[in-house]
């Protein structure tokens, strides 16, 4: 007969097998502890009908930890964090190297590199870890290879798996202490399997002072795989997505500004977030003939790769109708049917201007763009007063140009609305901060320092607070210094035979008065042939030009829009030899067409 025992049970008095007796049910921990700081002497897992919803809990807690890393490091990190110490007392993950992202095919042959460890201190019995590996072959035939295609997690006390562990640990451990794995169900090596293909392998460890890991415990290690491998193909995907858009954005803006006579320019690019790299801004300087500068900004709509698309085609589209030598509000105009022509509700906003340092003078147009601004030698700010015009891409505008007189040594200061504008401030009370930040920072530093223009953009960067701010910034700053007029001089020449002559005495002439006398022989000699060339087909005055700045420039307008090209004259030939000898004494020289015919200039 069996009588109840106290606990609700019941008992065999006659010598039967004991009942089993359930132990008290553990206190659920809250889902944070799995993630928590490690304590000290982590408890061994609790037998009892709680373990399995307390390994749902972990696995939960784990995952969400795991999901929320962005890069590869975060991911890995919060993999290591969540295991050590509730789940081993030891962690390795191996990942290929190099990782394949999307569907391209992974390189060969398969090697795995040890990417992070983490290890509990206060646990006793665990072996060392092995420091940072070289990469680690993975043979087609061995062990290893065999449990990376099983795909499951196994336990380290079969054959296979302690193979697997010798080629890992074996060949991983650098100059660092060996790892011994722990005997037993106390390791796990688990394959990290993405999308298409294995990226990895996690290996698990546990003292002696623990439990060995249990049957359901490979179903743990499964989960945390499974996601760790997905994480990993995110952050790849992710990272791969933003070295494209990085590249894209910075092929579409110009590599180096140049560094024409009587300007100094400076630039900087911020996109709105580092997980948004693309957008529509861009700014640009093109030197023109004359010495003088063309200077840009705009802004397209969007930041997304579409927005970027067209605002490189924008891009293009100014720089070959800067080309031309077209007024500001002529570009604007092509710029504005251009836009119409990539599509409806493609709209962007632009400022061009263009710079004369020899007669100082500036000429802008605006196409809905935030007005510029002129910092003066003396500190003070001026908003230049330019009409806003409609954004291009409107159709039907009729821009405007406008022409300012500008005193060397001012800096004028070319942006995007980024930079005035965010969700807590309007275009107004940002400019006026802009004003003020620039008028504060010329009283404070030396604007004749080579580094002083750059020191001024990494300034004037946040005049807003970078917390609010949602928009790209395009910074543009130009510091107009001018040529003085004694070192430009200019000639109109008859298209007669005695041009050249007249060319070589011009040309002689204005070199004794700069003390030059040692270029004389080169310079008569190229403006000489480019002369020559020029008046064989005009029909109106060519015009010779040279301006002494870091470089001697010579330029040759005519009214003639073929460009010379060079070619290799044949002994009978009586021409053909003029541009080949450009070409070999100047130390740089170009032709440009132009809207009314060419210009061909040289450096020496």
């Amino acid at each position: 007969m069996r009588s109840a025992g106290p606990d609700g049970g019941s008992t065999d008095p006659a010598g039967g097998r004991p009942p089993h007796i359930e132990p008290p049910a553990p206190r659920p921990a809250p889902e944070a502890d799995a993630v928590r700081p490690r304590p000290q002497h982590p408890e061994p897992p609790h037998q009892g009908p709680d373990q399995g919803s307390g390994r749902l809990r972990f696995v939960g807690a784990a995952t969400r930890r795991i999901a929320r890393g962005i890069d590869l490091d975060e991911i890995v990190l919060g993999l290591c964090r969540s295991v050590v110490p509730a789940f081993a007392d030891a962690i390795l993950v191996y990942l290929r190297d190099p990782l394949p992202v999307g569907d391209e095919q992974p390189a060969e042959p398969f090697e795995l590199r040890l990417r992070r460890t983490d290890l509990d201190t206060a646990a006793p019995g665990v072996p060392a870890l092995p420091g940072p590996s070289e990469l680690i072959e993975v043979a087609p035939m061995g062990a290893l290879s065999e449990v990376l295609r099983g795909v499951r997690p196994v336990f380290g006390d079969t054959l296979a798996a302690r193979s697997a562990l010798a080629e890992l640990i074996g060949k991983g451990g650098g100059s660092g202490p060996s790892t011994v794995p722990p005997p037993g169900r106390r390791t796990i090596i688990a394959p990290l399997r993405g999308r298409r293909r294995v990226t990895g392998v996690v290996v698990l460890l546990r003292g002696a002072h623990r439990e060995p890991y249990e049957r359901d415990d490979l179903l743990v290690a499964a989960q945390l795989a499974t996601h760790t491998a997905l994480g990993i193909d995110k952050a790849e995907v992710y990272r791969r997505e933003a070295y494209i858009a990085d590249e894209l954005q910075r092929t579409m803006l110009p590599e180096s500004l140049p560094q024409p006579t009587g300007v100094k320019l400076a630039s900087r690019y911020l996109p709105a977030a580092e997980s948004a790299r693309v957008g529509g801004d861009w700014y640009d300087a093109i030197p023109l003939p004359g010495s003088r500068v063309a200077l840009i900004v705009g802004d397209v709509m969007g930041h997304s790769v579409a927005s970027a698309a067209i605002m490189g085609q924008l891009r293009t589209a100014t720089q070959t109708l800067a080309g031309l030598d077209l007024p500001p509000h002529e570009v604007l105009h092509h710029l504005d049917e251009q836009a119409q022509r990539l599509g409806e509700e493609r709209m962007a906003t632009c400022l061009y201007a263009i710079y004369d340092p020899i007669a100082q003078r500036l000429t802008l147009s605006n196409a809905g763009h935030p007005p510029p601004v002129l910092l003066h030698g003396d500190g003070r700010s001026e908003v230049l007063d330019v009409p806003p015009g409609a954004p291009i891409g409107v159709g039907g505008t009729v821009f405007e140009s406008v022409e300012l007189d500008v005193p060397a040594g001012a800096t004028l200061l070319l942006y995007t609305d980024g930079l005035v504008e965010s969700r807590l401030c309007d275009v107004s009370t940002g400019i006026d901060r802009l004003c003020e930040r620039l008028s504060r920072s010329a009283t404070l530093a030396d604007p004749l320092h080579p580094s002083a223009l750059e020191a001024l953009c990494e300034e004037v960067l946040d005049v807003l607070d970078p917390t609010t701010r949602d928009d790209d910034i395009a910074l543009l700053a130009a510091r107009l210094d001018g040529i003085a007029p004694s070192s430009a001089a200019q000639w109109q020449l008859e298209p007669h035979t005695q041009a050249p002559r007249e060319a070589r005495r011009h040309a002689r002439a204005a070199l004794a008065g700069w003390g030059l006398e040692d270029l004389t022989d080169s310079v008569e000699l190229l403006v000489s042939e480019v002369v020559t060339n020029a008046i064989r087909y005009a029909r109106r005055p060519v015009s010779l030009r040279l301006v002494n700045g870091q470089r001697l420039r010579c330029e040759v307008v005519d009214d003639v829009p073929q460009l010379p090209r060079l070619r290799r004259a044949g002994p009978a030939d009586e021409g053909g030899r003029g541009m080949f000898l450009v070409n070999r004494v100047a130390k740089d020289w170009g032709a440009e067409r132009l809207s009314t015919g060419k210009v061909v200039w040289f450096e020496v």
